[in-house]
């Protein structure tokens, strides 16, 4: 409790300070105190400026980053370029899947998931209805358009075809780059991989009746997160920790909100404001679709399991060789 004479002492100390002279007030002219300095981040998302990142959008908006002491730039490069510079100790923080982490991890980059994005696995194979390809079973024999035989279209597909006993040399695989939309329209391919928030949304509004395999539903992967490296993790874990507290409640702001997050995002993706009201829904539908692939009683966790299905795969590709424990790949020591 305060004495009664401590009290009168406060009392005094205001009254006094009430009472100073002009001299003791502070100009007018002088120099505002700095502005806590904020910790610059330079954070790869592998993609180009999209609705997708709308939660990084809100965060920055809303001002979560700067409240935990951080100015993001957004840096729109390959995916595996952000997973090497982070590897090498060069940026502190990049968006990666699941299955680059692991792949850095085997070729010696320390890199580290500390935040599940998406916890579904964000790959689909999309076919016209008449095709009948309503099973991964049913992918046998067909010709399938893929962008690359790489990144998360690749290792989504072929999860797809083992969860229906299928491999790669039982189906005719066609690269065919980000032109999915434009080869299933022509029926240059049977089936096209896409990502179960973009093409099947695009074809649906077209009015192209389809059927779409979501990599989901039959594997559980390592999908797309925040990942750091050890250095960053051991010597700045409070810069790891800011991070990752701020783009969750980017996250929880984009789901509280979609239309929110949408008008934010015009602020960061060019073209996205002023769209025709078929073209804006289009895009609305992607965001609502987005924000059901990052949901989970636990926003931001990590489940082994994935992680474990995740190098399974890529052994049965053959892109992993040497044993490789995966629980050095990814931390929940920062989620909430």
């Amino acid at each position: 409790m305060v004495s009664r004479l401590s009290q009168y002492a406060l009392v005094l100390t205001l009254l006094l300070s009430a009472c100073a002279s002009p001299a003791a007030v502070p100009s007018a002219t002088a120099p505002p105190s700095a502005a806590p300095s904020l910790t610059h981040i330079r954070l790869p998302v592998g993609y180009i400026p999209d609705i997708q990142f709308a939660p990084l959008y809100m965060a920055v908006a809303r001002g979560h980053y700067a409240q935990a002491g951080l100015e993001v730039e957004f840096d729109y490069k390959f995916e595996n370029d952000g997973v090497a510079l982070v590897g090498a100790g060069t940026l502190p923080f990049a968006v990666a899947s699941g299955e680059q982490v692991l792949l850095a991890r085997a070729q010696g980059l320390p890199v580290v998931y500390v935040m599940a994005w998406y916890q579904q696995y964000p790959v689909a194979v999309i076919a016209k209805a008449q095709a009948g390809i309503r099973t991964p079973a049913d992918l046998a024999g067909r010709s399938i358009g893929i962008p690359c035989l790489c990144g998360a279209s690749y290792v989504g597909l072929t999860a797809l075809l083992n969860s229906a006993g299928l491999n790669e040399n039982q189906v005719q695989l066609e690269v065919i780059g980000f032109n999915q939309i434009a080869a299933l329209t022509a029926d240059q391919t049977e089936a096209v991989v896409g990502y179960t928030s973009n093409e099947p949304i695009k074809l649906h509004a077209s009015g192209v009746p389809i059927d779409v395999l979501n990599v989901a539903d039959y594997a559980h992967l390592a999908a797309n997160g925040l990942i750091t490296n050890e250095t960053t993790l051991r010597e700045q874990p409070e810069l790891v920790h800011a991070m990752v507290t701020a783009t969750l409640d980017g996250m929880r702001d984009a789901a509280a909100d979609p239309e929110q997050a949408f008008r934010v995002s015009t602020q960061f993706v060019e073209g996205l404001s002023g769209l025709d009201p078929a073209a804006r829904e289009i895009q609305m539908e992607i965001l609502r679709r987005s924000i059901v692939l990052w949901q989970a009683p636990r926003l931001g966790w990590s489940d082994q399991e994935a992680w474990r299905n995740t190098d399974a795969t890529l052994r049965s590709m053959g892109q992993l060789t040497q044993p490789l424990d995966v629980s050095e790949a990814f931390s929940n020591a920062f989620i909430p």
